[in-house]
C-alpha cells in the first residue's frame, strides 16, 4: 500500500510539474512583437511567449541532449504501435482519431524535456530540468523495483529509457554547473573544434563543419531503442509460439495415429529455434546498418544539393512542392520510425523462411544421409543455370566478334555500334528468336523474384525508393525523404545563411545610421530627431540652391495635374532665392562647398 502511494505521489508531481515548468518559460520568454494586450497590460513587458520544445529546421545546439530525450520518448512512442494504452474500446472508425490525442498526450508529457533543453535561459531550465528528469527517474526506478508492469514493460525493454533519464540528469547538472560559472565570469563559452580521433579519420568521413540537426539524431536513437524493444516483443511472441507447437507434440504424442508426425514436429522446433536466432542478428545488423547509413545519405545528398547537383534524384522531384516539402519536415521522423520497425520485421522473416529453405534443402538431406542424391539434384540445377547463362553470354560474345565494325582507333576500349555482316546477323537473329521466347519466360520469373527480394530488402530505406523509374510518386516515403532535404536545403545552406546574415547586419546598420550622416557623424537619438535632421537639412539645401525647388515633387505634381507653366509666386520665389545666394557668393567668407550643386546631388 506504501509504494502505491509513493508512486501515486510520483505521478501526481510529475503532473502537475508541466503547467508549472511552461507558465515558468513562457514568462520568462519575452515576445518580439508586441501585441495589444501588451498595451493594456504594460507591466507583462511582452512577457509570456511562446515556448519552442525543439527547433526542427535549424537547430544544432545540444543535439545529443535531444536524442537522449528522443529515447526517454521511445518506451511510449513505442507503445502507440500497441492497443495497451487505450483505456476503453472505441469503434473502428475513431481509432485514428485515438491514435492523435494519444500522441498529443505524449507529447505533452515530455514537453518540459526539451522546453528545457532549448530555452535560452540556461540557469532556470537546467533546474527545471533536473527535477523533471529526476522525478521521472524516480518514478521508473519505483514501477521496475516493485514490478508493477504491463505486458510490454520489463526490465530488459524499459533500461534503454532509465539510461536516456540517467543522461538527461547529467546533461542538465552539467549545464547549471556550466551556467553558474559563466555568471561568476570563472569560464566563457566558446566552441572550438577538436581533434579528429582515428574513428573520425579512418572508419567515417567526419566534416566537422556539418552538423545533423536535432530530429535526424533524435530519430535514428529512436530507431535503434525501437529494434531494441521489437525484438524483445518477437522473441516473446516465437516463444508463444514454440510452446505452442511443443503442445501439439504433446497432443500428437497422446495420440497414437498421429505419433508417427512427432519426430518432424520436433526437428521442426530445433530448426526454427536455430534459424531464428541466427537470423535475429543478420536482420538487426541490417536494420542498425540501414539507420547509420540513413545518416551518412542526409549528409550526402545536402552536399549534393549545395553543390547545385540535382542529378541523383528523379526528374519529377527537382522541385518539389514549398507545402510538400515542409509538410515532410513533420512527416520524416514518424515515417522513418516506423519504416525502420516494419523494416525489420519484414526483413526477418524473409532471412527466417530463406534459412528454413536452406536447411531443409541442404542441411538436412546431408545431415540424413541424402548427399549423394541432393549432389545429383543440385548438379543438374546448376547445369540447367550455368547452360541458360551461357546460352545468353555466347550470344554477346558473338555478336561482339561478327557483327561489329572493327574500331574506328587502336586507343579505343569498344567497338563503335555499327552492324557488320548484315545478312548472317539477319539469319542469327532469325534463329535465336525462338529460344528467346522461351529463355524470356525464366527470365521474366527470374526479374520478379529479384524484384521482390531486392524491394523487401530495401523495405526500410526511406533514402532510396522501391518503385520503377516513373513511378516513383507512389513511394510516399521517398516522396517524403526528397521534400525534407529539400526543406534542409532552402533553410540551412551555407552560402544561402552567410548571405542573408550580411543583408540583415547591413540593414540594421543602415536603420541605425542617419541619411545624411556626412553632415554629423554622430547616430540619432530616436526616430523624431533623425526626421528633425532631415527637415533642417533639407531647408539649407533649398536655401543654398533656390532653384531646385521648381524640381521638387511637390511642385512637378501641381504641373503635371494643371498641366500648364510654373506658378508665377513658385517662380517669383525662386529668383528671389537665386539672387540673394548670388549675392552671398559674392563675399568670400560666406563660399561653402555645401551649397554646390554637385554636392547636392551627390
Amino acid at each position: 500500500m506504501y509504494n502505491l502511494l509513493v508512486l501515486r505521489c510520483l505521478k501526481k508531481i510529475t503532473l502537475y510539474f508541466i503547467p508549472f515548468c511552461t507558465c515558468v518559460l513562457s514568462y520568462l520568454q519575452k515576445r518580439i512583437q508586441r501585441q495589444a494586450i501588451d498595451h493594456r497590460l504594460p507591466f507583462l513587458q511582452g512577457r509570456f511567449g511562446i515556448v519552442v520544445p525543439l527547433d526542427t529546421i535549424g537547430g544544432l545546439s545540444n543535439r545529443w541532449s535531444y536524442g537522449f530525450a528522443f529515447g526517454a520518448v521511445s518506451s511510449s512512442v513505442l507503445l502507440l504501435f500497441s492497443e495497451e494504452y487505450i483505456p476503453f474500446t472505441f469503434p473502428n472508425w475513431a481509432r485514428a482519431i485515438v491514435y492523435l490525442v494519444g500522441a498529443l498526450e505524449i507529447g505533452l508529457v515530455y514537453f518540459p524535456f526539451f522546453a528545457c533543453l532549448s530555452t535560452p535561459f540556461r540557469m532556470t531550465g537546467a533546474v527545471l530540468g533536473i527535477l523533471y528528469s529526476l522525478s521521472w527517474l524516480l518514478d521508473c526506478l519505483f514501477t521496475l523495483v516493485f514490478k508493477i508492469l504491463g505486458k510490454y514493460q520489463k526490465v530488459i525493454i524499459q533500461w534503454p529509457c532509465i539510461l536516456s533519464l540517467i543522461f538527461l540528469l547529467g546533461r542538465f547538472i552539467y549545464i547549471l554547473t556550466k551556467a553558474i560559472r559563466i555568471h561568476l565570469e570563472l569560464e566563457q563559452e566558446v566552441s572550438t573544434y577538436k581533434k579528429l580521433n582515428w574513428f573520425q579519420q579512418r572508419v567515417y568521413e567526419w566534416d566537422p563543419y556539418f552538423k545533423f540537426p536535432n530530429r535526424i539524431i533524435g530519430t535514428a536513437i529512436i530507431s535503434i531503442i525501437g529494434l531494441y524493444t521489437v525484438h524483445g516483443v518477437v522473441f516473446e511472441q516465437a516463444n508463444m509460439w514454440k510452446n505452442a507447437l511443443e503442445r501439439v507434440v504433446a497432443s500428437c504424442n497422446q495420440t497414437e495415429p498421429l505419433g508417427a508426425f512427432i519426430p518432424q514436429l520436433e526437428e521442426l522446433i530445433y530448426v526454427a529455434k536455430k534459424s531464428w536466432l541466427a537470423t535475429t542478428i543478420f536482420a538487426s545488423l541490417n536494420s542498425v546498418a540501414y539507420t547509420l547509413h540513413v545518416l551518412a545519405c542526409y549528409r550526402k545528398h545536402l552536399r549534393r544539393l549545395w553543390k547545385g547537383q540535382k542529378g541523383f534524384l528523379p526528374e519529377r522531384f527537382h522541385n518539389p512542392r514549398a507545402s510538400v516539402s515542409v509538410a515532410s519536415i513533420a512527416r520524416y521522423s514518424g515515417w522513418q520510425i516506423a519504416f525502420t520497425l516494419w523494416g525489420y520485421l519484414i526483413v526477418h522473416f524473409v532471412h527466417f523462411v530463406f534459412a528454413l529453405l536452406f536447411v531443409y534443402a541442404l542441411v538436412l538431406p546431408i545431415r540424413h544421409g541424402r548427399a549423394l542424391n541432393l549432389l545429383s539434384n543440385l548438379g543438374i540445377i546448376l547445369l540447367t543455370i550455368g547452360l541458360v547463362i551461357g546460352l545468353v553470354i555466347l550470344q554477346v560474345v558473338l555478336v561482339q566478334i561478327f557483327f561489329l565494325q572493327n574500331k574506328m582507333s587502336p586507343t579505343d576500349k569498344h567497338k563503335p555500334l555499327a552492324l557488320n555482316n548484315r545478312k548472317a546477323f539477319h539469319c542469327f537473329n532469325y534463329f535465336f528468336f525462338f529460344y528467346n521466347v522461351v529463355l524470356g519466360i525464366s527470365t521474366c520469373i527470374v526479374r520478379l523474384l529479384l524484384s521482390v527480394v531486392v524491394g523487401t530488402w530495401l523495405v526500410s530505406r526511406i533514402d532510396r525508393t522501391i518503385m520503377q523509374r516513373g513511378y516513383e510518386n507512389m513511394d510516399a516515403g521517398y516522396s517524403t525523404w526528397v521534400g525534407m532535404i529539400f526543406a534542409d536545403h532552402y533553410h540551412n545552406n551555407p552560402v544561402m545563411v552567410c548571405f542573408c546574415q550580411i543583408l540583415v547586419s547591413n540593414s540594421l546598420d543602415r536603420q541605425s545610421a542617419s541619411v545624411y550622416s556626412t553632415f554629423n557623424n554622430a547616430v540619432p537619438d530616436s526616430r523624431v530627431n533623425n526626421r528633425a535632421r532631415r527637415h533642417w537639412a533639407l531647408l539649407y539645401t533649398l536655401l543654398r540652391n533656390p532653384r531646385l525647388l521648381l524640381l521638387r515633387k511637390q511642385h512637378l505634381a501641381k504641373l503635371s495635374s494643371s498641366s500648364s507653366s510654373p506658378t508665377p509666386d513658385t517662380v517669383m520665389r525662386a529668383w528671389v532665392m537665386t539672387s540673394q545666394v548670388q549675392n552671398l557668393n559674392q563675399q568670400p567668407e560666406s563660399a561653402t562647398p555645401a551649397g554646390s550643386d554637385s554636392n547636392v546631388l551627390n
